[in-house]
């Protein structure tokens, strides 16, 4: 890889990375496009940032948003999706029910692949509607 800004994996490259290396790599994207999207909407304390992006990126908010995307996911997107909502996690963090955790997993995993793959005009399109309505 040239550039690690702007990723261009082959699918069997990605493929051969582990559900939950999917999500982790996901888990940092979706955290950036949810601080953008708070510096973008308005003038906030530090404070004020950080209390926002925790509640924007802790599992049940995600899970809420996995709902809003799945009718508009492909059949690939839906595979990277499921492989990382089916993973063998250890711990479920204090707030989220199993099956929210496993759905934010998924996302994760879902955003880590199309991050990996270099479709950013796709993850754009994916974040948007998971923030349309969202309060700033």
């Amino acid at each position: 890889m040239e550039n690690y800004l702007k990723p261009d994996m082959d699918k069997r490259s990605i493929d051969a990375i582990s559900n939950l290396g999917l999500a982790h790599m996901g888990d940092g994207v979706y955290e950036v496009m949810v601080r953008t999207w708070l510096c973008a909407h308005g003038d906030k304390t530090v404070a004020q940032l950080h209390k926002q992006t925790v509640a924007l990126v802790k599992a049940p908010a995600q899970a809420a948003a996995v709902e809003k995307l799945l009718p508009h996911l492909t059949e690939e997107e839906l595979a990277y999706y499921r492989r990382g909502k089916n993973s063998h996690v250890h711990a479920v963090p204090k707030g989220a029910t199993p099956a929210q955790y496993a759905k934010a997993t998924g996302l994760e995993a879902l955003f880590g692949a199309l991050w990996l793959f270099g479709r950013t005009d796709r993850l754009d399109e994916l974040f948007r509607l998971i923030m349309d309505g969202t309060p700033s």
